[in-house]
Order: structure tokens, then C-alpha cells, then sequence
């Protein structure tokens, strides 16, 4: 089920944003075969029950054997997609670069992920998360005025500007394919993706629209009526009234004096007091529920806990049980070929007979292979 029914894609196994796009894969229906090291012992990439292994299926294989290696590449030759996330070169030095599977499968669509990039003078610089989004100028701008700039956990580097672009990229790739009936290589860099995410931010600088510094423009919490605010109860609301007709609905709402122009930001101080002691005199559900139904655009700050549970996700579905546990639902909605709900996880290379046994090795040499630790 899902629009990628009958995608096939290889993941070497690594960790945030490869799984993440390929979670983005298997929810809308592609078939995934993970591949983890095969060593007793070994270190899996990942923890039990991780949501960015959900749905594909998990083997265990030593690509440094040449035995182990055989197994992979002929998984490749029948993959349409592979996804790697290791440094520029490793997957090369493993016998499992571009060049060489694209040699054995001309219509791979081979998608790779690294924070720098495959070239450049960081490419082989170690790094995270944090780095790339500093580099590419998305990290600055996040915080309040006055103070250091804010980590936005790595949902920007790693999963928005990383793993999704990848899997942008990857379909971008197979369309292309449908024309030219050749594979290709995608290079998703987090700085290139995290960079990408800033365009709007960009426009408006040029425009002289982002006049300020960290924390005092229109869109970065320095307008009162675009921020979060402390309720009774010390949880919060936020509150994103920018355009006049919901200003009007918000100054209802909390009953605010006659306001003045909300967009001058020589009222913003006053106003941001104003707003402060206001939201101050009700807890948080209080507020939501007073809110609902108007165009105050002031709604709760929810934990992830709370989340699921609240009204509107729960009538849209948006997090699902998948063994048990609560998790996001596949994104986005299709009207004729609605992915399924995924499979829980796999326990770590759990899959690795099943998914050799397809590929037409006989059981005496899944049984040798085994013994000899090649495979899980």
C-alpha cells in the first residue's frame, strides 16, 4: 500500500537522517531492507523500538567479507534506491560507492547524506547537527534578543534540511528516470538543505524587512504578537496574530485596550507588556478553550506527550500505535493510495534469513555463512 508500493531501496545502516528518509520512504509504501554490521556483539545503529526503523526489514551482513559483500551487491542489483550517510569516500573504501553500483544497476538512483557535502573544504570534517545549521546561517537567527542563540533540538540539520530533502531528492531522481532510464547520484548536504529552509528569511532581509538582530523582527519572536506567553498554570501559549484582522481577534480575546498600529514596532514593547499580564490570568487550557473557534490564532504549547491526545490530531489521525508505542502517522495524506499503517520495528537483524533466502542462497549456505559470522 502507498503511493511507492513496489520501490525497492537498500539502506546502509547509520543514524538520523538516512533512517529518517527512509522512513519517509517505507511509510508511503517502499519496500526497505536495512543493512547492519553482522559481528556478534556488534553495536546495532539504533535503539529497540526505534521509530526511524519502522516498517523495512533488517538484516545483518559483513561487508568487509567478500562473501558478505556478494550479498549486498546483489541486493543492489535488484533495488531501485540505495541511501548511505557515511563520510565522503567510506562508502567507496567499502566496495559500495556510487561508481561501482551504478556500473552493476545503471538505473540506481544512489542517494548519499553527509552535513558538508561531498566536496568542499569541510567535507571530511567531523560534525553534527549544530555545526551544519551554524555554518549555513539557520542557527543564528533562532532565540530572544539579548540572549545566545537557540539549539532548535536538530530537527533543521538532521531531519528538515537533511533526511527529507534526501528523500526529495531520491523521487526527484526516480521521476527523472522515467524519462531517461538512467540512475543517478544525490548529494543532500544538511548545510545545503539547512540553507535551503532560510530562503523566506533571505527574501525579507533583502527587502530590509529583517532589520533587526536575533529575537526582534516580525517572525522571530521580537513581535508581541507573534511569540509564546506564560499562563496561571506556568505552561504556555502561542500566540501568531500578524495580520490586522486577527490582531483585532486576539485584543477581543484577551481584552487589550484599543490597540494601536501592531505592526509599528515602537508600540511593540508596550504591547508585549500588555500581552504578558493578560495571558497571565488564565491557565493554558483555559485560554484554548476560549480561543477555539476564533481567528486569535492563540493555541496551546503542547509537550509531545500531549500532543496526540489533543482534538484536532486525534480526528485527523496525525499520530498512530505502531507496536504498541505512539508515533507520528506517515506524512502526507493521498486520496487513492493511503499508506498503511507501518510495521513496528524490526528487532536488530532479525530479517537476515528470510531476506537471503529470497535472494536464492540455500539454507546449507545461509547456515555456513552464519557460522562463519559473514551474516547475522
Amino acid at each position: 500500500m502507498g503511493p511507492l508500493s513496489g520501490l525497492r531501496v537498500v539502506e546502509l545502516a547509520g543514524l538520523a537522517p538516512a533512517p529518517f528518509a527512509c522512513t519517509v520512504l517505507a511509510d508511503l509504501g517502499a519496500e526497505v531492507i536495512r543493512v547492519d554490521r553482522a559481528a556478534p556483539g556488534a553495536d546495532v545503529l539504533g535503539f529497540p523500538d526505534d521509530p526511524l526503523t519502522r516498517g523495512r526489514r533488517w538484516i545483518g551482513v559483513d561487508v568487509k567479507s567478500p562473501e558478505g559483500l556478494d550479498l549486498v551487491l546483489r541486493l543492489v542489483d535488484r533495488a531501485d534506491v540505495l541511501v548511505e550517510g557515511f563520510r565522503p569516500g567510506v562508502a567507496e573504501r567499502m566496495g559500495l560507492g556510487p561508481e561501482a553500483l551504478l556500473a552493476r544497476n545503471p538505473r540506481l538512483v544512489y542517494g548519499r547524506i553527509t552535513g558538508w557535502g561531498q566536496d568542499g573544504p569541510l567535507a571530511t570534517a567531523a560534525g553534527h547537527d549544530i555545526n551544519y545549521i551554524a555554518v549555513a546561517g539557520a542557527l543564528d537567527p533562532i532565540g530572544q534578543a539579548g540572549h545566545k542563540p537557540t539549539v532548535p533540538l536538530n530537527l533543521l540539520g538532521d531531519f528538515g534540511g537533511g533526511g527529507l530533502l534526501l528523500a526529495m531528492g531520491v523521487l526527484a531522481a526516480l521521476v527523472e528516470r522515467q524519462v531517461s532510464g538512467e540512475g543517478q547520484v544525490v548529494d543532500a548536504s544538511m548545510v545545503d538543505g539547512a540553507a535551503l529552509l532560510t530562503t523566506s528569511l533571505h527574501g525579507l532581509r533583502n527587502l530590509g524587512l529583517w532589520p533587526g538582530g536575533r529575537g526582534e523582527n516580525l517572525l522571530d519572536g521580537g513581535a508581541p504578537f507573534y511569540d509564546t506567553y506564560e499562563t496561571a498554570d506556568g505552561k504556555h501559549v502561542a500566540i501568531g496574530a500578524i495580520e490586522a484582522r486577527f490582531f483585532t481577534a486576539l485584543a477581543i480575546l484577551l481584552d487589550l485596550r484599543d490597540p494601536p498600529n501592531h505592526l509599528d514596532p515602537s508600540t511593540w514593547p508596550a504591547l508585549r507588556a500588555e500581552i504578558t499580564a493578560a495571558v497571565k490570568t488564565r491557565t493554558r487550557d483555559e485560554w484554548a478553550a476560549l480561543a477555539e473557534g476564533t481567528d486569535a490564532c492563540l493555541t496551546p504549547v503542547l509537550t509531545p506527550g500531549e500532543a496526540p491526545h489533543h482534538p484536532h490530531n486525534v480526528a485527523r489521525g496525525t499520530f498512530v500505535e505502531i507496536g504498541g508505542k505512539t508515533q507520528p502517522a506517515p506524512a502526507p495524506r493521498f486520496s487513492r493510495t493511503a499508506p498503511a499503517t507501518p510495521a513496528p520495528p524490526s528487532a536488530a537483524r532479525a530479517d537476515t534469513t528470510a531476506v537471503l533466502a529470497e535472494l536464492g542462497v540455500p539454507e546449507s549456505e545461509i547456515t555456513r555463512l552464519r557460522g562463519a559470522a559473514v551474516i547475522a
